[in-house]
């Protein structure tokens, strides 16, 4: 197995913007994944990607709350698990709570009317789309971004380099030169 590492920028640590480490962490999963000519998760650190799918998660709730995400995941049980692992990692408590609160409900929801849900248009008339939506997770007093960087910052795998030093990275992991 290769000396995986989770790879963030100097800049993205020195910054006073916690978004900026999870970003940098996003960007060089990214850069691997167009880059790899075989499946990329060989290449990134498993935590890289609780990281990463933990602020889609984020992202998608923010922008259109647990019913947009259940429709981008198409109801991924795996991806829910994925984020719920990176949730324990950050600790992360109150929205660990809620995303498993979350996913029970999702379990137990009429499996026929959610199928339905997901091989039909996400907007207009939808009551299991409407069903789905629970604004609490914008109550949570619990700042997910911070958390997230902060786990990055502190993780004992973390490997912070220049933009330069992230493609040379990069190329030796894939073994082949990238265009800059």
């Amino acid at each position: 197995m290769k000396d995986l590492k989770i790879v963030v920028s100097e800049n993205a640590m020195k910054s006073e913007d916690a978004y900026d480490v999870v970003y940098s962490n996003i960007t060089f999963i990214n850069l691997i994944r167009e880059e790899a000519e075989t499946d990329p998760a060989e290449f990134i650190h498993p935590d890289a990607f609780l990281s990463y799918y933990v602020d889609y998660y984020l992202a998608e709730y923010n922008n259109g709350n647990f019913s947009q995400l259940v429709w981008n995941t198409q109801a991924d049980y795996d991806f829910f698990d994925v984020v719920i692992e990176g949730l324990e990692k950050m600790g992360a408590v109150k929205h660990l709570a809620f995303l498993q609160k979350q996913v029970a409900f999702l379990k137990d929801y009429d499996e026929v009317a959610l199928e339905a849900f997901i091989e039909t248009d996400y907007f207009g008339e939808n009551p299991t789309r409407d069903a789905l939506k629970n604004d609490e997770f914008y109550d949570i007093e619990e700042d997910l971004v911070e958390l997230n960087a902060k786990w990055l910052k502190a993780h004992p795998d973390l490997l912070v380099l220049s933009i330069e030093g992230m493609y040379e990275r990069a190329e030796a992991l894939l073994g082949k030169e990238i265009e800059r």
